[in-house]
């Protein structure tokens, strides 16, 4: 079925000016943003031409960096962009990344000229840094991260340099999360430029964002999106509106946009996720309420304590020092506690699950009865914590 690369070879020839942006090319301009241009593209106002971008990106090995889960069409992808009338004329400016490991913030943003003069600010998703993954499960218990405190920052400045220029906010994953966060931080000014905010399949918060003055402002012009079965985008506390588009993925690989099946300017729509989806909702939703500030806290350190026992920094570096990495890992895995062991097993166990056919029922009653064994396993975890604190 068509995807996105086939959008490339049927628009591809048709000019922003005669087809205006739309939720298709919203994506490609988050897949633009997850590529790596220290040294290609300034932070300062200088704009650089796309097709020398990513000449210069590809030169310097560029592809070789995108990380062990980045999705293997973004390379293609982005090769073909140069090649098409819509996307040569491109501009690209204000490329910001930031990596520290003691504040664990993973940070990467880039603003993009389009044809016309607007400007599209796209935040980078979750890297192939295990710290950008300890920010991620920091998003469950913290107010504010690092990363949402800098998207705000760079839209404010972005408004500066161009003040004359209307704004799309977009990301992909933890890039949508920032790109909903930023948006409704800004000072009303700014938002009164916002003409979109694209939240492709990004996570939640921690807590109900949607009932600030800065959300009830600017949600009509959130557009969150999510395939059938979203996993990441039904995590915490999530828009409550939102666009279903067909994967021909199954569970979490249905993240991956380039799934996400196209028809002319727009992905597939469907009617609402699917019962599986809703299972998916109905499984995060007690397995998170199951577990307080403090647990989410101690889940999350444990877990980044277990990935980076061997000293690895990526998940590329646990990739290719498998025996390494795995010894390393068990040992630290024995050396927690019990009840913060079981929080463990049980976390990977649920997200393996989630990323498999297994958990595509066939019946509803198997559907109730997998829900009920969750809660169950869940509640008795939650019982035994509660007594040992007594």
């Amino acid at each position: 079925m068509p995807n996105i690369l086939d959008y490339l070879t049927w628009r591809g020839d048709v000019p922003f000016s005669v087809s205006p942006p739309n939720e298709v090319d919203n994506y490609i301009h988050c897949k633009i943003g997850t590529l790596d241009f220290t040294g290609i593209v300034p932070e300062n106002e200088l704009y650089v031409p796309l097709p020398q971008a990513v000449e210069a990106y590809f030169a310097a090995g560029g592809a070789e960096k995108l990380g062990a889960l980045s999705s293997p069409y973004i390379a293609p992808m982005v090769k073909r962009l140069p090649e098409t009338v819509r996307f040569r004329e491109v501009m690209l400016t204000g490329f910001r990344q930031v990596y520290d490991e003691k504040k664990t913030e993973q940070f990467s943003a880039l603003t993009l000229r389009l044809p016309g003069g607007q400007h599209y600010v796209t935040f980078r998703g979750t890297d192939d840094t295990i710290v950008g993954w300890k920010e991620d499960l920091n998003m469950g218990f913290l107010e504010e991260i690092p990363s949402q405190k800098q998207s705000v920052a760079y839209v404010a400045r972005m408004a500066r340099q161009y003040p004359d220029k209307t704004i799309r906010i977009g990301g992909h994953s933890k890039g949508g999360n920032l790109a909903v966060y930023s948006a409704v931080k800004s000072d009303g000014a700014i938002q009164e430029r916002i003409v979109a905010v694209h939240n492709n399949d990004g996570p939640g918060f921690a807590w109900d964002i949607s009932e600030t003055a800065g959300h009830k402002r600017i949600a009509s012009r959130i557009h969150t999106v999510l395939p059938q079965t979203s996993v990441v985008g039904m995590l915490m506390e999530h828009e409550k509106h939102y666009q279903v588009v067909h994967s021909t993925y199954d569970g979490l690989y249905q993240h991956d946009g380039f799934s996400w099946q196209v028809l002319g300017t727009q992905f597939v729509h469907l009617d609402d996720v699917s019962r599986e989806g809703k299972l998916v909702d109905e499984a995060l939703s007690a397995w998170a309420d199951s577990l307080n500030t403090q647990q989410r806290e101690a889940l999350a350190d444990a877990l980044y304590s277990v990935f980076t026992a061997s000293g690895a920094k990526t998940l590329s570096d646990l990739n290719e020092e498998k025996l390494k990495s795995a010894a390393a890992m068990l040992k630290t895995y024995k050396n927690l506690d019990r009840e913060t062991r079981r929080m463990v097993t049980e976390a990977l166990m649920l997200f393996f699950r989630l990323s498999t056919k297994s958990f595509v029922l066939d019946t509803q009653e198997e559907s109730s009865r997998e829900i009920e064994n969750i809660r169950r396993k869940i509640s008795e975890q939650y019982q035994k914590l509660l007594e040992r604190k007594k």
